[in-house]
């Protein structure tokens, strides 16, 4: 059986139609593939679609049997009322790995101070203590799917207290799992480190506001490669004003790119980096992609299939 699918972005087509016709020809699929929006949509079995791309109406596509995102969150696509064919998101190891790194990364930066070091280096030799070694430095990880749960076991790994949040129960080995209400409001009371990756959904957004932020200890640190909409950015800014909040690492935002104007750039407490945490690799995600097509073709159930009621 001959599939057919269409890449629903002609602009990024050009960096993804090798690696995508390696990994289709290392399954030995038979697969038709086309970037033309034009195309029949009676011809069409599958869609690869992103953020990015200018189709809108699915309806047309009778004959499509699943819709494979490009990207980790599906909250721009999974509310479209035309969408009625399966969709699965993205879960690819290199933006597993990528976002793994990046929050490693900057909990480190945050737990050793090296902001401090780095950006005062004016020949003066300050006497300071030690940083507290890890396992004096509880970090909350709001959110213990795929990506969470990998960061999470990277920092435990590194000694760090993990205190894990998730919506329902988890269990990961060597990480204090809560979830629920009274278990968020126990991460943010004890984290010292806080780290957002979790879905963005009508349950999720806003997820911390004033109140939330006027839990976690004075001065702890925010890093969110997830969702820009998780956190209130008024109520945050006013954290970092205050002190009650030391530090916000930003790699999301509701508005991107982040406008010149917006009071991140500005404050000397929050960093900005420009949505690079999580970015989907052609080399490593052209195989997941490349699985669910076999399966497809297959009739074998598909990976990392979109509950649409709950919005991930």
């Amino acid at each position: 059986m001959t599939l057919t699918v269409l890449f629903a972005d002609p602009g990024a087509w050009p960096e993804w139609e090798r690696p995508l016709r390696n990994a289709l020809a290392a399954r030995e699929l038979d697969c038709r593939q086309t970037a033309d929006l034009s195309a029949d949509p009676a011809s069409i079995d599958a869609i690869i679609y992103s953020n990015g791309s200018p189709l809108t109406d699915f309806r047309p596509y009778l004959r499509c049997r699943a819709v494979l995102n490009l990207w980790a969150g599906v909250e721009q696509v999974v509310v479209n009322p035309t969408l009625t064919q399966p969709l699965c998101r993205m879960v690819d190891p290199g933006m597993t790995q990528g976002i793994v790194e990046y929050v490693v990364g900057h909990v480190m930066r945050h737990h050793l101070g090296i902001d401090g070091h780095v950006l005062r280096q004016d020949g003066t030799w300050r006497h300071v203590e030690a940083p507290p070694l890890a396992g004096s430095r509880p970090v909350g990880m709001l959110g213990l799917g795929a990506l969470g749960g990998a960061s999470a076991a990277a920092l435990r790994d590194l000694g760090f207290p993990v205190l894990g949040w998730s919506r329902s129960p988890r269990l990961l080995q060597g990480i204090t799992c809560h979830h629920g209400t009274e278990g968020l409001l126990a991460v943010l009371r004890a984290a010292r480190i806080v780290v957002t990756l979790l879905p963005l959904t009508p349950s999720t957004e806003n997820l911390l506001d004033a109140r939330r932020l006027a839990l976690l200890p004075r001065g702890a640190v925010i890093i969110n490669p997830g969702r820009g909409a998780l956190i209130d950015d008024d109520a945050l800014l006013a954290a970092l004003d205050s002190g009650a909040v030391g530090h916000a690492t930003l790699d999301v935002f509701r508005t991107e790119p982040l406008p010149p104007e917006h009071p991140f750039w500005h404050h000397p407490n929050v960093t900005v980096t420009p949505h690079i945490a999580g970015g989907t690799r052609p080399e490593t995600a052209a195989d997941v992609l490349a699985e669910n097509l076999q399966r497809l073709a297959q009739g074998q159930p598909l990976l990392h299939l979109v509950e649409t009621a709950r919005g991930y």
